[in-house]
């Protein structure tokens, strides 16, 4: 079993080394706050004192972490992860992130010799702790393959979708759909509230026909319920848009729906809504809708 070097114990990334773990891959750890991976050091994981340190260990390296800036440092820092991984190991960054970055890891890597693949996730926290993420990959093929089992204890969906920046490229075309679909979904239980409709037997009817989304299915109970916390931190979504506002900029179209999400998302944040999960965008159109209607 592989030698695997995780990077990144949060709401998803833990469970997703957890499973590395019960699969039986020697795994060590390290995150810049040691209480998030207790747990895992708990159940034999091994600590690493600096990503430097983790990746003379390992033969597969994941990271799982917040923003662009923090994958550049980890990559490409003088103590980061290529200067200090084994000649032959495969990096796989499952951070969503930008495109060209990726492409640029990529190059500096192939001039160590090691590989890398761009493989950000979709599914939220009950997909990373159900081991049925998707992945989307971006890089070369051979070592795709390589690390395909690696991927298999973690994800259940997992497509190769051409060379480095590949796969965030396919994450930014996730969350753009996934962004316009979470406003429909808010305000349609809005609607329902307002309509004077039980919205469980509204949810129940609409999910299963073409109204129906993973979204409305898995976030619409948690709506009702008044359940913010986050599978999926506002904060990161809003940088997720972001990368996919300017990737659309540098393509030179518009994405009108994917500017409105990111406006109400960032009115939530200002709010202090960044570490509640996506599904708290209800707070933001409910409270409009009420003060609309006082109006």
């Amino acid at each position: 079993m592989e030698k695997i070097g995780f990077i990144g114990t949060g709401v998803m990334g833990r469970s997703m080394a957890g499973h590395l773990l019960k699969a039986g891959h020697p795994l060590t750890v390290y995150t810049r706050t040691r209480s998030k991976a207790e747990p895992l050091l708990a159940e034999g994981a091994t600590w690493a004192d600096s990503p430097a340190d983790l990746a003379a260990r390992s033969e597969v390296v994941i990271t799982m972490v917040g923003y662009p800036d923090d994958v550049r440092q980890l990559y490409l820092g003088d103590d980061g992860l290529i200067a200090h991984a084994p000649r032959g190991a495969t990096l796989i960054d499952m951070t969503t992130s930008d495109p060209l970055l990726a492409v640029e890891i990529h190059k500096a890597a192939k001039e160590k010799g090691l590989a890398v693949l761009d493989a950000p996730v979709s599914g939220g926290d009950v997909g990373a702790r159900e081991a049925r993420l998707t992945i989307m990959v971006g890089g070369d093929s051979d070592a795709f393959l390589a690390v395909l089992p690696v991927l298999e204890v973690m994800g259940k969906n997992i497509v190769l979708q051409g060379g480095p920046g590949s796969g965030q490229h396919t994450k930014m075309v996730n969350q753009i759909a996934i962004a316009a679909g979470m406003v429909g979904m808010c305000e349609a239980i809005t609607y329902a509230r307002r309509a004077g409709l039980d919205p469980e037997k509204v949810l129940e009817c609409i999910s299963g026909g073409a109204a129906g989304s993973w979204s409305l299915s898995n976030y619409g109970p948690r709506i009702l319920k008044g359940d913010y916390a986050p599978g999926f931190y506002v904060k990161h979504f809003i940088k997720d848009m972001r990368i996919a506002l300017e990737s659309a900029r540098a393509m030179q179209f518009d994405t009108p729906g994917l500017a409105l999400a990111e406006r109400l998302y960032s009115q939530l944040a200002d709010e202090g809504g960044g570490d509640l999960g996506t599904q708290a965008l209800y707070r933001v159109i409910d409270r409009q809708a009420r003060n609309q209607g006082e109006g």
